[in-house]
């Protein structure tokens, strides 16, 4: 997605995951002791992980992957969206190298979490962690060790300080998952569009038409109008959002990205500054099958990224909201 600004790579990445090879490993849930040569993982799901490993133990040579604990929830499939909690260490470094729970607050109020689909390219996590979830059930917490040249391949950072031997230990949390159809759009009887917004046509698996209205000045502040009212539940501030979208330039009109353009229906978390403010703004609240128009001034954009091309651009997004995980 060209419009989210805050991707959270760990540092030992040399590139975002999409050059990471595809997913294997076993399965294995008897191994799991100190013993074997497995790391061990206290604490409940919901709750940042506890690793810890033997002292002068030798890791397992081998990748495993296990079920520390199991969910209650739907069975992870193919194609699903998962929003996932996670972190990684390395085995005997007892220190986090990246994940979620850096960014854990006291309160109530969300935190960025991950949201992929699984079988696709992830930009924060190796293929084999993501491939780790399928199968599994929701509300899972899942193990996956080992070296960092099985796992990360030739993105490994060689200036990150870690080795191609160094064992990584992954925790990994699938909060919830959701199957959505990658051509899956809004239905029902468009609105028409308000005075001063622009006009919209979405004709059925393309991107939307939008025209700004000629010769009127961009709004200063976030317009937002409801096209198609759907009849899903509200959308959660830290729920991991499945839509279809395009986004123009309100200065020249030229569309700068779509979902259609890129295999569909994709997903991100909203209302944790994962995303641009007027999506946070805009559509937390809004209902699953809604179809969404924004208007999104600068400072509510890229306003705040000076080297991003859209930086002085308002911004004109049609959302379709399809589900949320």
């Amino acid at each position: 997605m060209n419009f989210n600004t805050k991707r959270r790579v760990a540092a030992l990445l040399a590139v975002p995951a999409l050059l990471f090879t595809a997913a294997c490993g076993s399965d294995d849930g008897n191994n799991g002791d100190a013993a074997a040569g497995v790391a061990q993982i206290k604490g409940k799901v919901g709750e940042k992980p506890e690793i810890s490993v033997p002292k002068d133990g030798k890791p397992s040579k081998k990748t495993v992957t296990k079920t520390v604990s199991e969910g209650s929830g739907s069975v992870i499939k193919a194609s699903d969206f998962v929003r996932l909690d996670w972190t990684v260490e390395k085995w005997g470094g007892g220190k986090e190298l990246g994940g979620t729970w850096a960014a854990q607050t006291g309160g109530k109020t969300a935190r960025p979490q991950s949201v992929e689909q699984i079988g696709k390219p992830s930009q924060q996590l190796p293929d084999k962690v993501i491939d780790a979830v399928k199968g599994k059930k929701a509300g899972s917490r899942i193990l996956v060790q080992g070296t960092a040249a099985d796992l990360l391949g030739q993105n490994l950072n060689p200036s990150s300080g870690i080795a191609a031997k160094d064992v990584l230990i992954w925790v990994v949390d699938p909060v919830g998952a959701a199957a959505v159809d990658a051509k899956a759009e809004a239905k029902g009887e468009q609105a028409a569009s308000e005075s001063g917004m622009p006009e919209v046509k979405a004709p059925s698996q393309k991107a939307a038409t939008i025209t700004v209205p000629k010769g009127a000045k961009a709004p200063k502040d976030l317009k937002q109008q409801v096209l198609i009212k759907g009849s899903g539940k509200k959308v959660e501030a830290g729920q991991g959002l499945i839509a279809q979208y395009t986004g123009v330039k309100w200065e020249d009109g030229k569309k700068f990205d779509s979902s259609w353009d890129h295999g569909g229906a994709t997903a991100f978390q909203i209302g944790t500054g994962s995303v641009v403010q007027g999506w946070d703004k805009g559509l937390v609240g809004k209902n699953v099958g809604d179809r969404v128009l924004l208007v999104i001034p600068p400072s509510l954009g890229y306003g705040a990224s000076p080297n991003s091309e859209l930086a002085k651009n308002t911004l004109v997004f049609v959302v379709d909201i399809l589900g949320a995980v």
